[in-house]
């Protein structure tokens, strides 16, 4: 059987404030990683919710390891250690062949065994030290558990999601993701507007509205997704840095604009995407 890969949602752009020049925050992973999901989930159409359900739980715990690096700064010394360890296993290899050589880490028969041992140490984490880090641990443990008991992870998720904070808000998306997968739709469009109407988030409006758009679009509301999208792709078309150089549109804006030009062409015709040669700066993300 051939190994299973895990594949990651692209991250977007952070909020840039308006009465200041645009500047782009991109990344690798935003850039070349994006594409790729969508690729996988479509080929994912039509096999069983089983399979549906893992993947979308992957994706969603992928969410919050991109800014684990940003709460690993926050913790003490010991508890970096203990949540460093628990990412470990909830990234451990998923095969049942043998390992390649050098590899090092954990390997499970199953992404549900993964899962399962990702949840005790998570919740080890959780039990022996508190806030900041025992918030976070929790949210793993939530995520991890849409795999291995779906029911429970969303209880949990809604349980976090009422919390005015960085997990709270990760956990209102998480749970909107799983609405979505469960074809709860407007329950999952409403957690998404909250998302989006939110301050100081630590996602960006753009991945809220993005989100939404995709749920209107499967709710046939097209003249609403296509001008969501176009919200997206408009002024991140007209972005420029410091210098007044045009920004190259992210990997997310350019998929809106492709998204404004199948719902409404005509609109498309106002985005204009700056030249792959422009002379302009990028800012990469240090998570």
């Amino acid at each position: 059987m051939a190994r299973k890969k895990r594949y990651i949602p692209e991250q977007f752009r952070p909020v840039v404030p308006e009465d200041k020049p645009k500047v782009a925050y991109r990344d690798e992973f935003q850039s070349n990683v994006g594409g790729r999901v969508q690729n996988f989930g479509s080929k994912l159409e039509g096999k069983s919710k089983t399979i549906l359900y893992a993947v979308a739980a992957i994706a969603t715990l992928a969410v919050l390891l991109l800014i684990f690096n940003i709460w690993n700064r926050r913790s003490d010394s010991a508890a970096q250690t203990a949540f460093g360890k628990a990412i470990e296993t909830s990234q451990g290899l998923v095969s049942t062949d043998p390992a390649p050589v050098g590899y090092t880490g954990k390997t499970f028969a199953s992404e549900k065994e993964r899962a399962e041992a990702s949840i005790n140490e998570f919740q080890a984490v959780a039990e022996k030290y508190g806030n900041p880090v025992q918030e976070k641990a929790k949210y793993f443990v939530a995520v991890n558990r849409l795999v291995a008991d779906r029911a429970a992870g969303i209880q949990e998720l809604e349980a976090l999601s009422k919390s005015n904070t960085e997990v709270g808000t990760l956990s209102k998306f998480a749970l909107a993701q799983t609405k979505n997968d469960d074809n709860k739709l407007d329950e999952a469009a409403a957690l998404y507007q909250e998302l989006a109407a939110s301050q100081n988030s630590i996602l960006s409006k753009d991945t809220f509205n993005f989100e939404l758009a995709k749920i209107y679009e499967k709710q046939g509301k097209q003249t609403e997704a296509a001008e969501l999208y176009f919200n997206i792709a408009k002024p991140a078309s007209e972005a420029k840095d410091l210098e007044g150089k045009p920004i190259p549109m992210s990997e997310t804006a350019r998929s809106a604009k492709q998204k404004v030009e199948e719902l409404n062409p005509d609109k498309a015709k106002e985005i204009k995407e700056p030249a792959p040669d422009s002379p302009a700066g990028t800012r990469k993300i240090t998570l």
